[in-house]
């Protein structure tokens, strides 16, 4: 490029010679240099600088699950969204089990620094999947927001394109970013639009950039790769391997840009939006022919819940969903991928909203009006419990643990067992994580707090040798002895 410079000022030169003796020189003289260094390309951006830049967006945040027995940490890529130190953090952070009561002292990094930052947890937004972190004032001017690299007509991604995107080490590293890069190897409807590279471009939940540098999306967590596994002794067993450092799919910046404000209320994430109904499931290609859905999407409803904002507006189970807000259910592949993008849909809205489902049953088309409720308790949300002596935690029981053991509301009583400690009385008798704990000594527990008043005094009972749980666990039921001495 250096080299072409010279030669194309020298041509122009001799052209504004010629042009000079002429009657049009004072008109044209500028417009034709002008046109001339128009035609010159441009420089390509330096990659090595636009990266420097661009970890300025980057952070990892690190923060303390705690247990029953230890207190985990936990570092994960984080990207900052804007001038309030909000930071988002990819679904996969947090496992939804965890009660948000267990999520401790919250810090950030910078990449390539040592230097602990305070923050806050600010809750999961349903929509996304994103956690949602705020970072202590004094670290923000350090910090640049991703929609500083958006850059107004920027194509939209295509197959081949360059994209390259950044990954961060670990701790003991102080998180040194480096750089990946690969080209755009799929991009499908899922139902966001996401792109697949051809091999992995950064950490999960960073920014994706074209050859400019120019904001094209964020990584997703990776995807699962089917391998055979070959050894001396077995001649091929299928494994799947994850990597959880580096991803090659994202989400496209038209499917990121709109969401970064949707910041939880509170951190239980609510309000969450619920339709209430259980296991869509797409049409089959020979039913959809049949209904006259040749040309779009439908879903048949399993099961309509108790109680729900579904089932008071009138939807039943076997009943097969074609429209949304007065909107076909679009055709997307695998065809599962619909029932993500209803969900999705409910999502968008707040309780209390009203949303139109077209149905057909019995061969008529039906309007529903569904005014959506507010999701009951979940996981995270629920109440807990540790018995260090017996060796178990116990929740209560939630709407949830309702559909998975089949119960009516009205059945629905007892606790959870939410975690069993190795090699204690309740780990000998057999309890598992998520059995449903319906008496003790032969007393029906109907509330948590029951359960909890129960559980305490035979704690507290020091000659007590034993006590007798009845259980239940993939609908058989147990009796179990939890020997105390």
């Amino acid at each position: 490029m250096n080299q072409l410079f010279p030669a194309i000022q020298g041509h122009v030169a001799k052209l504004v010679r010629v042009w000079a003796t002429s009657d049009l020189a004072k008109l044209s003289r500028v417009w034709l240099l002008v046109a001339a260094f128009a035609l010159l390309p441009l420089p390509a951006a330096d990659l090595s600088d636009l990266f420097a830049e661009r970890i300025k967006s980057c952070v990892t945040v690190e923060f303390l699950i705690e247990n029953e027995l230890d207190r985990q940490p936990v570092a994960v890529p984080g990207v900052c969204v804007d001038a309030n130190g909000t930071i988002i953090l990819p679904a996969s952070a947090i496992n939804a089990r965890v009660s948000v009561r267990r999520l401790k002292d919250f810090k950030v990094y910078r990449p390539n620094a040592a230097t602990a930052y305070r923050a806050e947890y600010l809750g999961q937004d349903a929509l996304t999947g994103w956690h949602f972190v705020r970072a202590e004032e004094k670290l923000r001017p350090e910090l640049v927001p991703l929609t500083a690299w958006v850059r107004p007509g920027t194509p939209a991604v295509r197959l081949a394109d360059e994209v390259w995107s950044i990954g961060l080490r670990g701790k003991d590293e102080d998180f040194h970013p480096y750089f990946l890069l690969s080209r755009v190897g799929l991009i499908e409807p899922m139902p966001q639009q996401t792109a697949i590279a051809a091999a992995e471009i950064g950490g999960p939940g960073l920014p994706v950039f074209n050859r400019e540098g120019a904001l094209v999306g964020l990584t997703l967590n990776s995807f699962g790769q089917n391998f055979l596994l070959f050894s001396r002794r077995e001649r091929g067993q299928p494994v799947v391997l994850v990597n959880v450092e580096e991803s090659s799919g994202f989400l496209l910046a038209d499917e990121v840009l709109p969401y970064l404000g949707r910041i939880p209320q509170n951190a239980a994430g609510r309000p969450l939006s619920w339709l209430g109904v259980f296991g869509l499931e797409p049409v089959d290609p020979e039913v959809a022919r049949f209904l006259k859905l040749d040309n779009q999407s439908a879903l048949v409803v399993s099961e309509v819940l108790e109680g729900s904002p579904a089932e008071k507006a009138g939807l039943k189970g076997h009943d097969i969903i074609v429209a949304l807000g007065g909107r076909p259910l679009p055709r997307l592949k695998p065809d599962q991928v619909v029932a993500t993008y209803v969900e999705r849909e409910v999502e968008r809205h707040r309780p209390g909203d009203e949303l139109t489902l077209t149905v057909l049953r019995d061969n008529q088309r039906l309007d529903l009006r569904v005014t959506l409720g507010d999701e009951p308790k979940i996981l995270r949300e629920a109440d807990r419990r540790y018995f260090e002596r017996l060796g178990l935690t116990v929740r209560e029981f939630l709407y949830g643990d309702g559909i998975a053991h089949r119960v009516k509301l009205a059945a629905q009583n007892g606790v959870v067992v939410d975690f069993v400690k190795p090699n204690s009385p309740a780990a000998t008798s057999g309890l598992e994580p998520d059995d449903w704990i319906r008496e003790i000594d032969g007393r029906e527990i109907k509330t948590y707090a029951e359960a909890v008043a129960a559980l305490a005094s035979i704690e507290a009972d020091k000659d007590r040798p034993e006590f007798v749980l009845l259980t239940s666990r993939g609908g058989e039921t147990a009796v179990r002895r939890v020997k105390l001495k």
